[in-house]
């Protein structure tokens, strides 16, 4: 689940392949309105469909000519982007 406050989208519950298809739909809603940050601190699970779904949401942010911020990255997200080689490209910001 997302909600909107200012331009962060507050990111809920988990990040899981069930949930991929309606939370990539939700933040690119998001990044067409007024989100460029997206918090993850109240991610409670996550599997490797979460790396999908940020790097759609980077797509989508670089489309509409936004520059995408992760605030809160989940040390599971940070280990799985680490195994598949690709953590230097997570657009990540600490608070």
């Amino acid at each position: 689940m997302i909600r909107i406050t200012g331009d962060c989208a507050e990111v809920s519950g988990p990040m899981t392949l069930s949930v991929a298809t309606a939370l990539l739909a939700e933040g690119e809603e998001a990044i067409a309105g007024h989100a460029s940050a997206f918090d993850l601190a109240a991610v409670t699970e996550m599997d490797s469909s979460c790396l999908a779904v940020v790097f759609g949401w980077t797509r989508a942010a670089n489309a509409a000519g936004k520059t995408l911020r992760l605030l809160n990255l989940p040390q599971n997200l940070l280990s799985l982007a680490a195994v598949y080689g690709v953590a230097d490209l997570l657009p990540q910001h600490k608070l």
